[in-house]
């Protein structure tokens, strides 16, 4: 049985007011039912599945200073959907399923999508760095603005938890460690 299709309001920095609405496998109708009229439509389904609609599906709203619009996301694993506004360069950044992508805050358009390997946690930014953090159950990555990878680090442990604390990237893994990388580099910290 799908899971049905849930919602969630959620207000980005830049006058970004989001609506999200997602829900499990074969459940499209459903979550594109309640879409709004009015601006952009971008569906990045294809980017994550060739029949997208087969598979769980998100969709973001956002009405912002210049305007509204929406996109569309797919992914093989049931996930809740997050971004983050990474203000220096006016990226919200989406994380759904294995995917992570860099959507222009004021259109929506696409400037970068990033697979990995295993399910997305978490998506971070900090206008201390010159990166975003994505964290994946197996790695972290620091994504440029333009999408190349800065630096890429794999865990030997399943990731559970990732923050941001006292200048350092902390991670949480599946057996209670924590580890703590300096976020500009990926490199342990003492």
């Amino acid at each position: 049985m799908s899971a049905e299709p849930r919602d969630a309001t959620v207000a980005y920095p830049g006058g970004l007011r989001a609506r999200w609405r997602w829900a499990g496998s074969g459940q499209a109708a459903a979550v594109f039912a309640l879409s709004e009229a009015g601006g952009t439509l971008i569906d990045h389904g294809p980017l994550s599945a060739e029949d997208p609609d087969a598979r769980c599906r998100a969709e973001l709203r956002v009405d912002g200073p210049r305007g509204a619009w929406s996109a569309r996301f797919a992914s093989t694993v049931h996930d809740e959907p997050a971004a983050v506004y990474w203000d220096t360069e006016s990226l919200l950044v989406v994380k759904y399923g294995f995917h992570a992508f860099g959507l222009e805050a004021g259109d929506g358009a696409l400037r970068w999508s990033h697979r990995s390997a295993t399910p997305i946690l978490v998506v971070m930014a900090s206008p201390r760095l010159r990166h975003v953090l994505v964290q994946s159950e197996l790695e972290t990555f620091a994504i440029e603005a333009d999408g190349s990878v800065a630096w890429r680090i794999a865990h030997s442990d399943v990731v559970t938890g990732a923050e941001l604390v006292g200048g350092r990237l902390v991670l949480t893994s599946y057996s209670g460690q924590l580890n703590a990388l300096d976020p500009a580099t990926g490199r342990p910290t003492g």
